[in-house]
């Protein structure tokens, strides 16, 4: 994860940092490919559509965190911002589509099972992945980066910039997870609840952008030009970000039905029979 003073990526040359983070994306790739592949041969299979949305996610990261590939003038607050949307937008979504944890807990048996269910109802865990706990700190932490000194900071010290990125990863993970993974989660709310939650968040994210936007109230320094088009980039890209999500979210919703009249018959037989 290259800091904003040290992108040197203009060319297609890739520095020693950068092939780091290819060579790390790679293994992870290739991890969850063997895992996936080894699936294919028990009955209940693997989905090849989350085999490619894990993938996808790690393909976006790698254009994330690779400076060379970025379309946008490098240190911009444009490029910044271009780098925010696939790290903690974008590239988490598509791992969390991916099933992960799922591939894992059927790859190493059910006594693993067992321990990450026991694990996932601790209370502190519950909290932390509650919907409201995760737009907190992807949302909620966005006003922080941007409406105080954080965001230039990050510019100045590498290792301040790398950590603000790795909780963007980490925080972004947790609200696609929390919101719509398809992943074990005792105790999730309802989809109605959720998307409440992902109203704040939408409503949240566009305020921030139109603040950027207007140069009200954020200390981002650099060219008001160059601001606006971060601006427009959270906005616009955001907003696009959160449909998928919401897509995601919709497609696990699994209305209750009714109980048929028959069952009601049968129900009202057996209590009243002698």
């Amino acid at each position: 994860m290259t800091s904003h003073g040290d992108h040197g990526g203009a060319g297609l040359g890739l520095d020693g940092e950068s092939l780091l983070v290819l060579a790390a994306l790679g293994v992870v790739a290739w991890a969850y490919l063997v895992l996936a592949l080894r699936q294919h041969a028990d009955p209940r299979g693997w989905s090849p559509w989350r085999t490619a949305s894990f993938l996808g996610g790690v393909a976006l990261l790698a254009a994330a965190l690779v400076p060379a590939l970025s379309p946008l003038p490098t240190g911009s607050f444009a490029d910044h911002m271009y780098r925010h949307l696939l790290v903690g937008m974008y590239a988490p979504l598509a791992l969390v589509l991916g099933a992960p944890v799922t591939l894992v807990l059927r790859s190493v048996g059910p006594r693993a099972g067992r321990r990450v269910g026991r694990l996932l109802r601790r209370r502190p865990v519950q909290v932390l992945a509650h919907p409201v706990t995760a737009v907190l700190l992807s949302v909620g932490t966005l006003y922080v980066v941007y409406l105080t000194p954080l965001y230039a900071a990050t510019t100045q010290h590498p290792t301040l910039h790398h950590l603000v990125h790795l909780h963007f990863l980490a925080a972004g993970y947790l609200f696609a997870y929390a919101l719509a993974g398809p992943d074990p989660a005792p105790h999730r709310p309802s989809v109605r609840a959720r998307l409440v939650v992902l109203g704040v968040a939408i409503a949240a994210h566009a305020v921030l952008a139109q603040l950027l936007y207007a140069g009200a109230f954020v200390a981002v320094p650099g060219p008001a030009a160059d601001r606006r088009t971060g601006a427009e980039l959270m906005y616009y890209g955001g907003d696009l970000a959160v449909v998928l999500l919401a897509l995601a979210l919709v497609s696990t919703w699994r209305p209750v039905r009714a109980p048929t009249r028959a069952v009601h018959t049968v129900t009202a037989r057996t209590t009243t029979s002698p």
